[in-house]
């Protein structure tokens, strides 16, 4: 065998895998999202056409079902900011104690520690509160 085709297989296996990868699976789940985003998108405009037109208090609902979803995204936000910062600040400390009992440079593990706690600062001081619903 030629020295520089001895790893000829491996070669054709990752090409294989990459051309499937870049130019079959990652156009296809993106093409299948946007379709599920249309489809979702096209069924809740179908949803607050028929509720305005049902009644009078069609409209009263169709825009407090709006306000509630909008209210709803922002918590997830919110929330997930949340978990964001504290995985950073998670990763930050064992990125301390590994490198720490490693001999490195231990202080890199401050990064992303900083970077959670700056992200945890934005949500619970600076970030605008989600209001919650009057308790009736």
């Amino acid at each position: 065998m030629i020295p520089a085709f001895g790893n000829l297989g491996l070669w054709m296996f990752l090409s294989i895998g990459a051309v499937a990868l870049f130019v079959v699976f990652i156009p296809t789940v993106t093409w299948l999202d946007s379709r599920r985003k249309e489809r979702e998108a096209f069924y809740k405009a179908e949803t607050l056409r028929r509720i305005t037109e049902a009644s009078g208090e069609g409209a009263k609902a169709a825009v407090e079902l709006i306000r509630e979803e909008g209210r709803i995204k922002r918590r997830m936000k919110g929330e997930g900011l949340k978990l964001g910062g504290l995985i950073c600040v998670a990763v930050g400390a064992a990125t301390v104690i590994f490198l720490r009992f490693q001999g490195g440079p231990y202080l890199a593990g401050l990064i992303p520690g900083f970077v959670g706690v700056a992200i945890l600062v934005y949500v619970y001081f600076m970030s605008a509160p989600v209001e919650e619903e009057p308790k009736a």
